[in-house]
């Protein structure tokens, strides 16, 4: 994970200071890029702990179309809670674009517009299948007309597959990315996203290409993040997923083999 402590360090050397909707401050970079080869193992940053079991919890939340905490998230992964209202709504957010992206067609005969959703996950899965050469196997969960409605903008707002040679690649553009909390969480996320998709395909994961816009440290992370780059990485580990198909994965089938993390450091969320 060399690849991830050498962003958190440009962000150090190079970032500008920048206000920011929290009021935490940050120092901020715009555009940047890495990429991931899973076959060299599981991108888990190893010079902190990373909770993988909500890393699963959260993906299967999203890939079920939920859009509220109490809905197979809470109390086994919290990380939604500082967003959530008091039912624990959060509005149409990730999953919901991903599964259920609104449309609205116009009846020939009435004149009235019926509304239909578009599941775009299912989408890439046949994209991936038949037409594999497609520029055009993407998810986007930037949905302007939702925007408003949601209680936290995406972040991670778009994705795309790439098919080449038995090969899988997917590629994500992150809007907004908190280098110290968010982005080994979304690494691990992605990876995982990758490895499942692949293998309802029958294809193998390869590369995760992560592009930035906005990454940037919280002023009040530079002391975790300048601890965190004394550290050297270990070794990376391994996932192992059920044979089964993707939208019959639980929990319970996925196993994370021989992480050794350091120990955990503690970075305050800025809400």
């Amino acid at each position: 994970m060399k690849q991830y402590l050498d962003l958190l360090q440009h962000i150090l050397d190079n970032g500008e200071e920048r206000t920011d909707r929290t009021g935490t401050g940050t120092l901020s970079v715009f555009g940047m890029q890495n990429r991931y080869d899973l076959r060299d193992g599981f991108p888990l940053v190893t010079t902190k702990k990373v909770f993988f079991n909500s890393v699963v919890r959260e993906l299967l939340w999203f890939l079920k179309g939920a859009t509220n905490i109490y809905d197979g998230l809470n109390p086994d992964c919290k990380i939604w809670d500082p967003w959530a209202d008091d039912d624990g709504n959060l509005g149409p957010i990730y999953g919901y674009q991903w599964r259920h992206w609104e449309q609205f067609t116009q009846n020939p005969e009435t004149g009235a517009y019926d509304k239909r959703h578009i599941d775009q996950i299912n989408q890439v899965i046949k994209q991936i299948k038949e037409t594999p050469d497609s520029r055009r196997i993407i998810v986007n969960a930037w949905n302007v007309a939702d925007v408003e409605r949601m209680a936290l903008p995406p972040c991670h707002t778009f994705f795309q597959f790439y098919v080449i040679n038995g090969h899988l690649d997917c590629q994500l553009y992150q809007r907004s990315a908190d280098v110290a909390i968010g982005v080994p969480f979304n690494i691990a996320s992605y990876a995982l996203l990758l490895m499942m998709v692949a293998q309802e395909c029958g294809l193998t994961p390869r590369y995760f290409v992560h592009t930035f816009g906005d990454a940037h440290i919280y002023l009040n992370h530079i002391d975790g993040v300048k601890e965190q780059l004394t550290r050297v990485p270990g070794a990376l580990p391994q996932v192992h997923i059920a044979d089964k198909p993707l939208f019959d994965l639980q929990f319970e089938d996925f196993e994370l083999h021989d992480y050794a993390p350091q120990d955990f450091i503690k970075f305050e969320i800025a809400v």
